[in-house]
């Protein structure tokens, strides 16, 4: 595993992590699988974890030797935390373009270089993906296949035409649905929209904050459709998949547990 302060390739793809110990290893072995990985470097932000997050990073590492992985420890609670300092530090060690994803989800092979040609051929500044459940961790629902993209088509749909999304005049553009567990940000975007808000995931809805950031700094945000992550499936088995899509999108309706950083 290299060390964080090295610099690295052109593309980062960030990943904040909170007690992930039992899940960040497929999610980095699927970064491995990416079409274009000897171009990424990875870089893992644990979140103060208790558990021994940083070792299963290091272990998966060991076992793709050819994904550059690094890991950095943030310990102000929160994912907007914990995202602004991987992608600063992303940005301070050569990236000009950042991609995001959680550290219990799984990227389709061809997912960052898909994101990478949303930016750069439809000349992008933000790129929403798309989602849907993952199919290996023994715990997706039956209905999941269906529900999941005519759900996620209607959030975004609502989201686009929703009137607190664009009661701004200073918004140069409308509102696209962005999850953090798929994302894409030229660097320049990024510092010029002051990046996400470091807070805590209960005290503002960090993926909204960072679209709503650079659309009053650049009309070129999108969502590219092919572009595929596949989140875990352990909170639908606690909650429902309906309470969990409300949590990604809105949160709300996401169940007890609130501290999922």
């Amino acid at each position: 595993m290299r060390d964080a302060s090295e610099p690295g390739h052109a593309t980062w793809v960030v990943v904040p992590g909170y007690n992930e110990e039992a899940w960040i290893g497929s999610t980095i072995d699927s970064l491995a699988r990416q079409e274009n990985a000897s171009e990424l470097t990875v870089l893992v932000v644990d979140n103060a974890s208790t558990d021994d997050t940083a070792g299963a990073v290091a272990t998966a590492a060991d076992r793709n030797p050819g994904l550059d992985v690094r890991v950095l420890r943030e310990d102000e609670k929160g994912t907007g935390a914990a995202s602004d300092t991987g992608f600063r530090h992303a940005i301070a060690h050569g990236a000009t373009v950042v991609l995001r994803t959680d550290s219990d989800c799984v990227a389709d092979p061809d997912w960052a270089r898909t994101m990478l040609a949303a930016v750069n051929d439809r000349n992008l500044d933000l790129v929403a993906g798309n989602l849907r459940q993952r199919t290996d961790d023994g715990m997706g629902t039956a209905l999941g296949p269906v529900l999941v993209p005519v759900v996620l088509a209607l959030i975004r749909f609502i989201g686009r035409v929703r009137p607190n999304n664009n009661d701004n005049p200073a918004y140069r553009t409308k509102f696209v649905v962005t999850p953090g567990a798929n994302l894409a940000i030229r660097a320049q975007a990024y510092l010029d929209s002051g990046g996400f808000p470091r807070t805590a995931i209960e005290d503002a809805h960090e993926d909204k904050a960072i679209v709503n950031a650079v659309r009053l700094v650049s009309d070129r945000i999108g969502f590219e459709k092919r572009s595929m992550v596949r989140f875990s499936n352990r909170r639908v088995a606690r909650n429902g998949l309906l309470k969990v899509l409300r949590w990604y999108f809105n949160h709300g309706g996401g169940g007890a547990e609130v501290d999922v950083r």
